[in-house]
């Protein structure tokens, strides 16, 4: 947990795709994460501004993104596109940001979301980059103990 101005801040899990960025929020005392929302992407900036909303709306003391690393663990131009994109959200919040190898996430939050039942037949695409993103912090928040 953080302290911020006396309140407990929550963790924001972001899984970066080239097009759409996953989004999960933990609850306040950082046991659970959820997803919350898919951020389509449009534009750069404007990608930005709305994780910055998200961060100031949800009082977010932490941001924790997903490394799209080789299966060898090497870093590829994926993650070279996350860290570049990361790089420019840095500089726009004084929040600390830290990667998390996110190998297998989505592949996880696929089978995660068929065996729930959770997809409706006719729902928009990319339901499961929002759970990635709740994978990717929930093992934050286990390791952490937070």
């Amino acid at each position: 947990m953080f302290l911020q101005g006396g309140s407990i801040t929550r963790n924001l899990g972001l899984d970066i795709g080239d097009r759409r960025i996953g989004v999960a929020l933990s609850d306040t005392l950082g046991i659970l994460a959820t997803p919350v929302d898919i951020i389509d992407r449009l534009d750069e900036k404007q990608d930005i501004d709305i994780i910055i909303d998200l961060i100031n709306q949800h009082g977010v003391g932490r941001v924790i993104v997903g490394l799209p690393l080789s299966l060898s663990g090497d870093a590829g131009p994926q993650a070279e596109k996350v860290k570049a994109f990361v790089e420019k959200l840095c500089a726009c919040t004084s929040i600390p940001v830290e990667f998390r190898d996110e190998r297998l996430t989505t592949v996880s939050a696929k089978r995660l979301m068929k065996a729930a039942r959770t997809k409706k037949s006719g729902q928009k695409g990319g339901r499961d980059d929002a759970v990635a993103a709740a994978i990717i912090l929930q093992g934050y928040l286990d390791e952490s103990g937070f």
